[in-house]
């Protein structure tokens, strides 16, 4: 089992959720999860979305490789996490996606250059 680690009280990050993990992050009061795995990954709920709308939550799929990284393929997704509702968690199959995305997404509301975030999270080896 995944963990699902709270880095503010907007957002979170998991690697894979289980149904166990979504259920208990709808008692929590999470409003939506933004999955940013590809349908052809291994271990994928084939019924990710159903079983997340069906406990309320609003569910997002968001594919994205961390080699295929940079300003413009990053702003879409920040875009859309700054539309969800909150709080959110953000999941892909081993939390190094999530990281990485939450961390620069985090760094440039803080007005942080992209460079500059994009750096700071290699330097973690999240890329």
């Amino acid at each position: 089992m995944n963990i699902v680690r709270k880095i503010n009280d907007e957002l979170a990050i998991a690697g894979q959720i289980t149904l166990v993990q979504l259920k208990q992050i709808a008692n929590e009061g999470y409003k939506s999860v933004l999955n940013l795995r590809f349908p052809d990954e291994t271990g994928l709920w084939a019924d990710e979305q159903e079983k997340t709308e069906f406990l309320g939550l609003y569910y997002l799929n968001l594919p994205f490789k961390a080699q295929n990284i940079n300003d413009k393929a990053t702003l879409q997704i920040f875009q859309r996490i700054a539309e969800l509702p909150k709080p959110t968690l953000i999941h892909c199959d081993n939390s190094i996606r999530s990281a990485t995305i939450v961390l620069l997404y985090i760094a440039l509301k803080q007005g942080i250059g992209f460079d500059k975030a994009l750096q700071k999270v290699i330097d973690l080896g999240l890329i």
